[in-house]
């Protein structure tokens, strides 16, 4: 079976699955939690019980900021701490933004972690068929796991779950101070522009978008990546989303350069030069919001950013400093589209800590833990997890949106070949240098397509 083929399906399910996991979640608000040790109704999993095991586990994920109680790393390891309380296993934990490349690393050397969170649900696939990840079906049972967390029904490989779906994000939220933008919610995206031109004419020196590149070693460029999922699917549908994901779709087609022609216009519309935007960190990209004057009127990023705004704008609060609305349709064939993400963990080594930490981040009390952190913007895939764990109004409505989507789909970049997914995050970055090589740049992005998907 070739790799498009062996990718295809579990694209398809997770796209309809993050659908039923928001619809679940939503329809129960007033189940009991916030704190996640009871089950909510249309739960399926109970809620953990384990012994004294000791020893260690080792974790690579994304996540940093150390003991900064605004950090990511912070929010996982209030995750963790429950498990280390009842079993007393002590976690090594490290960060790296390079996810890919520190996994591809420890292949080659032979020196794994434990668990790591992965790259997507293609990299998932490629690391399972080389038998790197350990199916996890033997822990758990699987089928309740899958009808309590439906995005988990994507992450199986010949019939065995290899990954769990640790937690979810809604993209393409447009982040804005509402003592600033005060025009409402757009109806459609030439009305955002329109609405955009009006609230600027009162501002001196404002420009329409705050946009940041940089992420990290490996990483860089995928807000903008994210900015060109948006817009294709808003546009062209999601028909030609899957084909363009899938490597059927040619980069230099009219509908994938027309995105990357949008996005053009809003780096032209954007707070700082090219250079500003490039090296400008995605967590720190919002922050011109909260500035006397704004440098920027709307920001585009996924519900996360939240923890982030806490962290370096602490006296902000949500729903007065800050507020989101739906990125706004742009084809009305196409109305209603979303994008969305998922953090995957995987085992590598099935030692009885690492099968113990995988039971336990499953369960409902694992689950709640994050989402219920105040400005995490972290979104559970479980139905175990209801709307009273979140915290504010804003991550409740991030949570319906999520749930009321017509069309939704994955992350693409994730979601593709890691060859391809590389190359894109290269020409996002050589785009934003200069636009004017747009064509050679997606002539370039075909010639890796040719080669990436396999045959």
């Amino acid at each position: 079976m070739s790799q498009l083929s062996t990718r295809s399906k579990p694209l398809a399910l997770l796209a309809a699955a993050v659908i039923g996991i928001a619809a679940c979640s939503s329809s129960s608000p007033a189940a009991s939690g916030g704190g996640g040790a009871s089950q909510a109704p249309g739960g399926t999993l109970a809620a953990p019980s384990f012994g004294q095991i000791g020893g260690s586990v080792s974790i690579l994920a994304v996540w940093s900021g150390g003991d900064d109680p605004k950090s990511e790393e912070y929010a996982f390891k209030q995750v963790l701490k429950p498990f280390t309380d009842m079993t007393g296993v002590t976690i090594n934990y490290t960060s790296t933004r390079d996810i890919n490349a520190a996994i591809t690393a420890g292949i080659q050397s032979g020196n794994l972690p434990d668990v790591a969170g992965l790259p997507g649900p293609g990299k998932m696939i490629e690391l399972a068929n080389a038998g790197n990840l350990k199916p996890l079906d033997g822990l758990f049972d699987a089928n309740a796991y899958r009808s309590d967390t439906p995005g988990a029904s994507a992450l199986q490989v010949n019939g065995k779950q290899y990954a769990e779906f640790f937690k979810g994000s809604i993209k393409g939220l447009i982040w804005y101070d509402p003592k600033v933008y005060t025009g409402g919610d757009p109806t459609s995206w030439d009305d955002l522009n329109t609405k955009a031109t009006a609230a600027l004419g009162s501002l001196s020196g404002t420009k329409e978008w705050c946009v940041g590149l940089q992420s990290g070693a490996g990483s860089d460029g995928w807000p903008g990546t994210d900015w060109i999922e948006d817009i294709l699917i808003r546009q062209s549908g999601a028909d030609v989303y899957d084909k363009w994901v899938n490597g059927t779709q040619k980069w230099t087609s009219t509908e994938v350069k027309n995105a990357w022609l949008e996005f053009g216009k809003a780096l032209t519309a954007s707070h700082g030069d090219s250079n500003l935007i490039i090296s400008t960190n995605f967590g720190a990209a919002g922050d011109p919001l909260f500035t006397t004057p704004p440098g920027c009127l709307f920001h585009h990023q996924a519900s996360f950013i939240t923890s982030f705004f806490a962290k370096d704008n602490p006296t902000t609060v949500a729903g007065t400093d800050y507020k989101f609305f739906l990125m706004p349709d742009m084809n009305p064939a196409f109305s209603g589209a979303v994008t969305g993400g998922g953090d995957l963990l995987g085992m590598f080594n099935d030692t009885p800590q690492a099968k113990a930490l995988m039971q336990y981040l499953i369960t409902p009390q694992a689950q709640a833990i994050w989402p219920s952190i105040p400005a995490s913007g972290a979104l559970s895939g479980s139905k175990s997890v209801p709307l009273t764990a979140y915290p504010d109004d804003l991550t409740k409505t991030a949570a319906q949106d999520l749930a009321n989507a017509k069309i939704f789909r994955f992350d693409g970049s994730d979601a593709m070949p890691a060859a391809m997914s590389a190359a894109f995050l290269n020409g996002i970055l050589d785009f934003t240098k200069d636009q004017t090589k747009l064509d050679s740049i997606l002539a370039s992005l075909d010639t890796v397509q040719a080669s990436a998907y396999g045959g």
